[in-house]
């Protein structure tokens, strides 16, 4: 229970004990540096149904405070705003009633609750994941992990692009020039030889269309009769068909990019309960339509097509079903929103990772749906997020634009491995040791280096600078980690008993136990905002004030025994809420550095 939870009943009591007058809410806010308190009611809003001069009005209350409850010591009041002092034997006691928590903050699903899907990658099996997915990875996998810890039960899915015009064209590319060479015969990951028959598609196209071009053709028309172009359109034609050989081909080609992408996922370190692909799902949604019709939601135009007028909500007409009677994208996902609840009856609200481009489409979606009458639309959420930009020259893919996210996880390692071997503190460290050690700093700079920033804002993401070992960085959390596993592992004495007779405590002690404290309601608030960064500059702050806290006092130096093992206590629970909170970014901790 946070202190602001137990205040508030008090101050209730107080002001129906002096004023006789019932306050619903208190509001409270953190006391300003300059003045002494641990926490600071706000006097004003009582100025409505109590006659009195602030200051007067707060004096009374903190005398209550003091006079009759025994956790608070003693306050001041500055215009409008109580400042109320704790006693250093709450918060002792308080440490004393979480320390056996392993898991500290985390709240238990209930089963009565509704569960929430979270949707997130969602790439095209034409090509290797890149820079955007990675930003789309970390976020949607740590905001699941987030929301569970939270309480709720979460389904983790994506939904694969599996299908169209874009599919064919590295089919195509591939049956044309690949002479049958394999993810085995070549040694390359699955999605990365596909990806490079649709560049090999590509190239050709635009050599085709300068040819028709010299040849008299305008660059519209060429685009369209260029040869290979022509023939991935009838391949997608035969696809739709049936046709056996082109869909033994599509099946083979797109299990070399799952092969691939399972790889990738691993390496990153985000998993999923369940997979849609756009081949089953593209003509769900098309039944929906009809649904729409007969409630007026939806009208038909002359030409047959399907359309939805929005306008009187700020938006426009948005088509749902073209003349011929094929879905649109937005039919689609209509479709597989329904079809997901009807595959997990227990969830209540979904959450799509997308980007920002796609900000316009979801307003449309989700007005759709609650217009449907579905009650689970209302709690629907789109996690829009920016691009992931480089400095220039700081990384090249093998096509020169778009960065393959293995080369970056491997560049990651690679500078994490650069930096640490300059500090020269791995002489003890294996071969396997130091291998494990440069993916875990590298991993875990990239990953808290995106998920720091607010998801709606761009990042100039610098490899380099995330794996500094001082600053807002993983690499300099993942290190006070380690510190406190030294610490625990040279403390050569008892440290599990629980405390009894300490009354005082060091101002930095004090400080380290009110940023422990905040934790649930951090957790409970990142999952309400679908905020990373909330969980990652939490960490900071924790980490910066039990630096301080190292700095300040003696912990294995401590003479007093007593002191000594409150202090490996409390160091042992710093590391594990930066484990905890970590495991919700989805980045490891070493324990030694």
């Amino acid at each position: 229970m946070s202190l602001s939870q137990i205040l508030t009943p008090s101050i209730q009591k107080a002001i129906q004990a002096l004023f006789e007058v019932t306050v619903d809410k208190i509001e409270f806010q953190t006391t300003r540096k300059e003045f002494e308190g641990d926490i600071t009611m706000v006097i004003f809003p009582l100025l409505k149904v109590i006659k009195s001069n602030p200051v007067e009005l707060g004096n009374k209350i903190g005398n209550y405070l003091v006079e009759n409850i025994p956790e608070v010591a003693r306050f001041n009041v500055v215009s409008g705003f109580l400042n109320i002092v704790i006693a250093d034997t709450y918060y002792v006691s308080f440490f004393n009633g979480i320390k056996e928590e392993k898991e500290y903050g985390f709240v238990k699903p209930n089963p009565s609750d509704k569960a929430i899907i979270v949707e997130y990658s969602s790439p095209n099996t034409n090509k290797p994941l890149h820079l955007g997915h990675v930003r789309n990875n970390l976020l949607g996998y740590s905001v699941a992990e987030i929301i569970k810890a939270a309480g709720k039960k979460v389904y983790k899915t994506q939904i694969i692009n599996d299908r169209g015009i874009h599919i064919c064209k590295s089919m195509l590319a591939w049956e044309k020039f690949g002479n049958g060479e394999t993810p085995q015969s070549t040694g390359l990951k699955g999605d990365k030889l596909v990806g490079n028959y649709y560049v090999k598609f590509d190239k050709v196209y635009k050599e085709q269309i300068n040819e028709l071009m010299q040849a008299g053709k305008t660059e519209d028309e060429a685009k369209k009769q260029a040869p290979i172009i022509l023939e991935a359109q009838e391949m997608l034609l035969k696809w739709e068909a049936g046709d056996a050989a082109v869909k033994e081909l599509w099946a083979k080609m797109n299990q070399w990019v799952y092969d691939g992408f399972a790889i990738t996922y691993k390496n990153l370190g985000v998993n999923f309960d369940s997979y849609y692909y756009e081949s089953n799902t593209y003509l769900l949604g098309k039944d929906v339509v009809q649904i729409g019709l007969d409630k007026g939601i939806f009208e038909k135009d002359p030409d047959g097509s399907v359309w939805i007028d929005l306008t009187d909500e700020g938006l426009d007409r948005k088509i749902v079903l073209r003349s011929d009677g094929t879905a649109v994208y937005m039919t689609q996902d209509i479709g597989t929103a329904i079809q997901r609840v009807k595959d997990h009856p227990d969830v209540g609200g979904m959450v799509y990772t997308v980007g920002n481009e796609q900000d316009y489409h979801f307003k449309v979606l989700f007005l759709i749906l609650k217009k449907l009458g579905f009650d689970w639309a209302s709690s629907l959420y789109h996690l829009s997020y920016g691009m992931v930009d480089l400095p220039s020259g700081k990384m090249k893919s093998r096509e020169g634009t778009v960065v393959d996210a293995d080369d970056l996880m491997q560049e990651m390692t690679d500078t994490a491995q650069e930096i640490s071997e300059g500090l020269g503190k791995l002489d003890s460290f294996s071969d396997d040791e130091k291998a494990k050690l440069y993916s875990t700093i590298g991993l875990g700079a990239l990953k808290y280096y995106i998920l720091k920033v607010d998801p709606k804002k761009r990042i100039l993401f610098n490899p380099e600078e995330s794996v500094d070992f001082a600053g807002n960085t993983g690499p300099f959390i993942q290190y006070t980690y380690a510190r406190i596993q030294s610490i625990i592992r040279k403390a050569d004495f008892d440290f599990s008993v629980t405390l009894t007779g300490i009354e005082e405590l060091h101002e930095k002690e004090k400080e380290l136990v009110k940023q422990i404290e905040l934790f649930p309601e951090v957790i409970q608030n990142a999952a309400q905002n679908h905020s990373p960064a909330l969980i990652a500059n939490y960490t900071y702050d924790l980490v910066r004030e039990y630096n301080s806290f190292y700095q300040s006092v003696h912990i294995l130096g401590e003479e007093d025994l007593t002191k000594k093992i409150f202090r490996v206590q409390f160091s042992q629970k710093v590391g594990e809420i930066i484990k905890s909170s970590f495991s919700l970014l989805g980045i490891e901790v070493p324990e030694r550095m």
